[in-house]
């Protein structure tokens, strides 16, 4: 089977030769992993093709103008505004968000705030971009992202209480961000004439026990901001996925019944995310993409217990035809090249139906 055609079987629920598999890594270990394949520290590709990847993302890139001013000691984001500072930590570091320009913002300072033009992201090379990467699973990357995205412009706390509260200042800074990311997308889903496979949406909505809001809150504000983007995807023969951390499973029937086909993430140490859980109650309506905690074994562990803990989840996942192996979230800097290489390896080995 082709890359392609054994990702859409899983999104099909269908049998296919070999479970897909995915990735995603912090800078650190995905230079350590080209230096080990041999690789130049910008061949993604190369990259992809040792580890025996399924999947491509397809973007277009901004090529406009510069609309917000760098400020000394913060990385602010062109496009947007948002100010990060570099947080050190033993392995490496992250770039945390901080300052939240507009945490005290009111609709109208909301309402002038700087944002991208759909028109400056460069789609001409869309096309040509699916063509060289035809075998394999094309993705375009949607977030959406309601809480983490406000909060990087009204910090964390002032995302979650807009929400409660239907601040019209975060509603209307959620419509502004999701406006944007709708017509870049659709720009890019319309050349690349139906090539790309699905939308990958995201939306955070579990601590690690708990939701993150309650239900009467998802429906109120997320949910029918996500269903426009799923009514988006639908409109161009694509299917979505859903990157969402934590305990979130209580947000999946409402996921089926919007339309939505993946879930991604799948944090197995979190409160009802166990992989037999999740089988039990989603198999057969769900597609399921991650499950391989980045940590747990894949860090912290031996060899042995990476490969062990890719047996274990196989043997759970792939009776249900519909999942796909990758990591969590992004394979930490603290996470061992060879525990990285054992993932895939054994992934390749043990995934064959």
């Amino acid at each position: 089977m082709t890359p392609r055609e054994r990702v859409l079987c899983a999104f099909a629920k269908v049998p296919a030769d070999r479970v897909p598999v995915d990735y995603q890594a912090n800078p650190g270990v995905d230079q350590r992993l080209k230096q080990h394949f041999g690789l130049s520290p910008a061949d993604t590709d190369g990259l992809l093709a040792a580890l025996g990847v399924d999947f491509r993302s397809i973007a277009a890139p901004y090529v406009g103008p510069r609309i917000h001013a760098e400020i000394p000691d913060r990385s602010v984001d062109p496009q947007w505004g948002i100010r990060a500072r570099y947080v050190e930590h033993s392995t490496g570091g992250y770039w945390e968000p901080c300052d939240f320009p507009l945490r005290d913002a009111d609709p109208e300072a909301v309402a002038r705030w700087p944002m991208p033009n759909p028109d400056h992201f460069d789609c001409s090379g869309v096309a040509d971009a699916c063509r060289r990467h035809d075998a394999y699973a094309q993705y375009l990357l949607c977030y959406g992202d309601l809480i983490n995205g406000n909060g990087f412009f009204r910090g964390m706390e002032q995302s979650l209480v807009d929400l409660v509260t239907d601040d019209p200042a975060g509603a209307l800074l959620a419509d502004r961000r999701f406006a944007v990311q709708m017509a870049t997308a659709e720009r890019v889903l319309d050349s690349a004439g139906g090539r790309i496979d699905f939308l990958w949406l995201g939306e955070d909505l579990g601590t690690q026990d708990r939701p993150m809001v309650s239900v009467e809150v998802f429906r109120r504000h997320i949910r029918p901001r996500y269903e426009k983007l799923v009514g988006l995807a639908r409109a161009y023969g694509a299917r979505t996925m859903i990157h969402t951390c934590g305990s979130s499973s209580w947000a999946y029937e409402d996921f089926i019944e919007m339309g939505i086909d993946a879930v991604d993430t799948l944090q197995p140490e979190c409160r009802d995310m166990a992989p037999a859980s999740l089988v039990q109650r989603f198999g057969g309506r769900l597609s399921f993409h991650g499950c391989m905690s980045t940590a747990g074994a894949l860090a912290f562990g031996t060899v042995q217990d990476v490969r062990r803990a890719v047996e274990e989840t196989l043997s759970i996942m792939m009776p249900t035809r519909a999942y796909m192996l990758a990591p969590t979230h992004e394979i930490q800097d603290n996470t061992p090249t060879e525990n990285a290489l054992t993932l895939y390896a054994a992934a390749r080995e043990l995934g064959r139906y």
